[in-house]
This record gives C-alpha cells, structure tokens and sequence, in this order.
C-alpha cells in the first residue's frame, strides 16, 4: 500500500481471477445439497461494446469459437443499460443428466479472458451462472472488478427474494469467494439465464 493510500484510508482495488469461476462446479453441487437448487444450463458474461471494427471482429471470433464446440449456439442480448450479454448454453451431458456445469464455465471463462487479454477488460460488467428450484431463479453473479461473487434471486417484477440470497450465501460461503459488502450486490433483472 502507497503512502497517500494508507494516509487517505484507500485501499488498492481488488484484481479479477477468473478461475474463481471454476468454482462454480463445487458451489453447484453444495446449493443442491442444501436447498435442491439445480443449474439451467445457461450462463452469461456482461460486458460494454466497444465502438469499432476490433471489437466487433473480437466478439464475431469469440462467438464463432464457442458455436464451433458443437454444443448449443451462443446468443446475444443488449439491455437497456447498454451492456450485451454473451449468452452460453451448457452441453447435455445425457437426456436425463443435469447440465454440463463444468463445460458450461470453460466456456464462461474463455469468453472473459480472451476479452481480458484483447485489452477489453474494463468492459467486462460480470458473469452469471442461472439456477432453479423448479419454481425459483437464482443466479450466482460474478463481479469482474471485485473477483467476488454473490447470488441473484429475482422474485418477479423488480423485487428480489432476499431471504433466499442470504440463504445461498451461506451454502456457498466456502465454494467461492463471495462479495462481504451487500451494497455491491447488484440486481440484474432480466439477466439472460435467470
């Protein structure tokens, strides 16, 4: 820590890590076993277009790329707050099989680091990873600037089940590293995947 660091009270930023992500897996098997929550299939990474023919060509290869892994095709979505989300659907591992979690992060991580090494790591916004009950969507969101995770549950409209979220917190508290400031819990209603 710098000298006008310590003296103002700042702290260095957190840097990303996105193999954290590979801990999904595990945290996936522990929410199940905890509250019968099972992954979609779907997965998400966040981030802001740059204007430009690079970028465009970097987001066309890195679709190509996904889509040449035979599994589902990979779709993109804008929101209203001008981010695109990169949407990627998990290989079945059988009929009857859950998702292919694992399949299903390797591709959530190429996506993120192949942006992160074109230079385009500022635009990264975050990653979701979506799951259900049956009844209920949570998602488990990854805060690309803060290399922290916390859970999403939409309960219709633009509410949130906070109880469910403090309830994943802490089923997953030991998988992931999970973000201790709640403020920077975001709500992404309508996150592709949820």
């Amino acid at each position: 820590m710098s000298f006008w660091r310590a003296l103002l009270g700042r702290s260095a930023p957190a840097k990303p890590d996105l193999d954290a992500l590979f801990g999904l897996p595990s945290a996936a098997v522990t929410l199940r076993a905890a509250s019968g929550f099972r992954p979609t299939g779907t997965g998400s990474v966040a981030f802001r277009a740059s204007e430009g023919a690079a970028f465009a060509d970097l987001e066309r290869d890195v679709t190509a790329l996904l889509n040449a892994g035979g599994g589902p095709p990979v779709g993109q979505i804008n929101d209203d707050y001008g981010y695109t989300w990169l949407v990627v659907g998990s290989r079945e591992a059988g009929e009857e099989a859950e998702p292919d979690i694992t399949g299903l992060v390797t591709d959530l991580h190429a996506v993120n680091s192949t942006l992160e090494a074109n230079g385009y790591g500022p635009s990264l916004l975050c990653s979701l990873v979506g799951f259900t009950d049956g009844t209920r969507s949570l998602g488990l969101v990854y805060l690309y600037k803060r290399g922290t995770f916390y859970p999403f549950a939409p309960a219709g409209g633009q509410r949130r089940d906070n109880a469910l979220e403090l309830q994943a917190e802490a089923a997953i508290g030991g998988d992931l590293p999970l973000e201790k400031d709640r403020s920077r819990w975001f709500p992404v209603y309508g996150a592709p995947g949820l």
